[in-house]
């Protein structure tokens, strides 16, 4: 599935996007949003096994689908955390009916407005922003490795060589309560956003990633990021959206 995106002229953003199996998965546990009409994407990555990752990806996904077309951009920012908190507990009551344990998704939001960003996420699944020739996470992971990162005890490459780099401690539609963080930073021209999945950033080095968002296109920079992810092996399912203002 590839979605590419060309405003018309009086606006300012541009985008891309793409989801694969990958090279070993059977089944695509990926979700992805592209809704340049509300500027807001969104990649969400299930957990719970095939049938059930797939379920959680896809409510996260449909929850964010059902916006209205007409929103203000503030009023997009609520919409998407209450649409978070809808998938939650839409997830629960389908494992409670299912006498499955734990199905749950990552999810990793990015709205914009003219002059700013607001980034929601839940788990893993991530957000970059290149700026001036330098790249920088705007998330970071909720997973075991992920607190060590942020406690410095590890560096971001270290971590995904971690024996526990899979363990994940927050998930849309896992814990009792969702607890949901946020940043929010101005946008500049220039500025591209990239979300993407697990898939992507075990993977691909700050260093690749700053490769490919300083030298390929718009219209590509999404497929040539999952042609690297599937020369390297792919594992995973793998999704992606770059955003270019």
């Amino acid at each position: 599935m590839t979605d590419t995106y060309s405003p018309p002229e009086q606006t300012t953003r541009k985008s891309s996007a793409i989801t694969h199996t990958g090279l070993v998965r059977k089944v695509n546990e990926d979700a992805i949003l592209s809704r340049p009409e509300l500027d807001l994407w969104a990649i969400s990555d299930g957990m719970g096994g095939h049938v059930a990752g797939d379920f959680a990806s896809q409510t996260v996904v449909q929850s964010l689908q059902s916006l209205a077309d007409n929103l203000e951009p503030t009023e997009v920012m609520c919409k998407a955390r209450q649409a978070l908190h809808r998938a939650h507990s839409e997830i629960k009551a389908e494992a409670t009916r299912r006498s499955i344990g734990t199905i749950g998704a990552t999810a990793v939001i990015l709205a914009l407005s003219e002059t700013n960003f607001l980034c929601l996420w839940v788990g893993d699944s991530r957000l970059y922003r290149y700026r001036d020739g330098a790249i920088e996470i705007i998330s970071s992971d909720h997973s075991v490795v992920g607190e060590l990162v942020e406690q410095g005890y590890l560096t971001w490459e270290e971590a995904e060589n971690h024996p526990q780099s899979n363990q994940i401690t927050r998930a849309v539609g896992v814990s009792d309560v969702l607890e949901i963080d946020k940043r929010r930073g101005e946008i500049r021209p220039g500025d591209r956003f990239l979300l993407c999945s697990d898939g992507l950033s075990k993977y691909a080095s700050e260093d690749t990633l700053l490769h490919y968002l300083d030298e390929k296109p718009i219209d590509t920079v999404s497929d040539d990021l999952l042609q690297f992810a599937l020369d390297a092996g792919a594992a995973d399912n793998v999704s992606i959206i770059v955003v270019e203002v």
